[in-house]
């Protein structure tokens, strides 16, 4: 009987894991609960900062630029119809092939130098810094680095000086001589010759145009050197300005005050030849001794006027977005040298050691051995740099000047030019969007399915 009982007990009471299977799936189900309580507040601030706009975004590409009557995908055949468009559509491709692949070399071989570096530290944190500056403020700074006027930007001033230096400038760049009957004669290529002259003469050649101010320091006055007499065999003259301040001087006539035009470079021609070439002194004179007996031309050459070399034209139609991606190369090389230099190391410092042991040179080691163990790390950066390139406004908007502002556009420009920046054209601005939406999603998925291979 009390067997039977027992058994009876033990058949009716349920098994022992029954009630803590109930137990715990409400645990489960309140711990889902909370987590969804928790999460609501960023879901729902992304559904309104992402989804919400990307929807309205798709639903507005669809509509004409009122707003009010639904045109279909008309804005997409558009978009691929408009000359504006296609050119931000090129020069969107010259970014995202370009930048990202010199970042990503450059962030690798800047990564591999500093580990060779004895203030590694100080050298990281100077290459990252631009990071710190924002696209507004690098805008301002490159658009004055880049200015055509040698005196405000420095790149400009740089070449000046390389180019003066090597190349030489002209002393009278707004100089021009007096012609008609009594004066010279201006030829084609800019340059002014004297009527012909025979050895024993003396010439005056008087000059126009110099502000009395951008006379060199060393200019002396031309009245005396006017006095001296050429010899049988040479010509003697001088170049001066032909200017008296208050007008009291006489026109094609060497005044008192009137002073010499030093470094004037001056020939004798004889047959369509140059025979002889000399330069003015500090009065202005100059002399050809020894000449044979005939007819000669004195010229003054083009390159006494020659306007001022005034540098690279960074910011016109050719070089505008090669010189915008430069200031990009010059924010986020920090950005792919501290990710690199992350991956670097990690790398198996033993495989690096064996390999320089069998006797592999350091060339080898970065190329065999050093590249493919980075290869994914290296592929992360790149894919991260391109979708940021897709994006890429503030730099273009603010550099390139108002005239060439088409020749530098990009998608993202594009958009907003189309859509507040006077086109006000809301639904293919919003196609527009959509494009870039649609050519960053790849990149995106891409970089997320590489960051969860790397966890596992």
């Amino acid at each position: 009987m009390a067997a039977t009982t027992l058994t009876e007990k033990a058949a009716a009471s349920p098994p022992p894991s029954a009630a803590p299977s109930g137990n715990a799936r409400r645990l489960r189900r309140r711990g889902r609960i909370i987590a969804v309580l928790f999460a609501f507040p960023a879901l729902l601030l992304l559904g309104a900062l992402v989804v919400y706009p990307v929807l309205f975004s798709v639903g507005r590409s669809l509509f004409d630029a009122s707003g009010d009557r639904f045109v279909g995908a008309d804005n997409y055949t558009e978009m691929f119809r408009d000359p504006a468009t296609l050119k931000a559509i090129r020069n969107t491709v010259i970014w995202v092939v370009v930048a990202p692949a010199l970042l990503t070399a450059l962030g690798l071989i800047l990564a591999v130098l500093v580990e060779k570096v004895r203030w590694a530290t100080a050298f990281k944190l100077l290459l990252f810094m631009p990071m710190a500056v924002s696209f507004l403020a690098a805008g301002i700074i490159f658009r004055l680095a880049y200015d055509q006027d040698p005196d405000k930007g420095v790149l400009n001033a740089a070449a000046v000086s390389v180019h003066d230096a090597f190349g030489g400038t002209s002393t009278y760049p707004t100089a021009r001589a007096r012609t008609g009957p009594r004066g010279l004669t201006q030829g084609g290529d800019g340059s002014y010759s004297t009527a012909a002259v025979r050895p024993g003469s003396a010439v005056t050649v008087p000059m126009v145009g110099v502000l009395p101010k951008d006379l060199p320091k060393n200019a002396a006055p031309a009245y005396p050197a006017s006095g001296h007499k050429a010899a049988a065999d040479e010509v003697r003259g001088v170049v001066y300005l032909d200017f008296t301040p208050g007008g009291a001087g006489t026109t094609g006539k060497v005044d008192r005050q009137e002073n010499g035009l030093p470094g004037m470079k001056v020939e004798a021609v004889s047959g369509g030849r140059t025979v002889a070439h000399t330069t003015t002194a500090a009065d202005g004179s100059f002399r050809f001794s020894g000449l044979d007996d005939g007819s000669f031309t004195l010229r003054l050459p083009k390159s006494n006027f020659a306007p001022p070399y005034q540098g690279i034209s960074w910011l016109g139609p050719a070089l505008v977005t090669p010189a915008i991606i430069g200031a990009y190369l010059w924010i986020w090389t920090g950005f792919a040298m501290v990710l690199i230099g992350a991956g670097l190391s990690t790398l198996p410092r033993d495989t690096l050691e064996a390999a320089r042991m069998d006797g592999a040179n350091e060339w080898q080691v970065f190329r065999r051995i050093t590249v493919p163990l980075l290869a994914p790390v290296l592929t992360v950066v790149f894919v991260t740099l391109v979708i940021n390139v897709l994006k890429v406004f503030d730099l273009v908007y603010i550099i390139a000047p108002g005239p060439v502002q088409e020749d530098a556009t990009v998608l993202a420009t594009q958009m907003w030019l189309v859509s507040f920046g006077g086109g006000n054209n809301q639904g293919l601005g919003s196609a527009l969007g959509v494009l870039l939406l649609v050519l960053v999603i790849p990149a995106m998925i891409f970089n997320v399915r590489r960051f969860k291979e790397s966890q596992r």
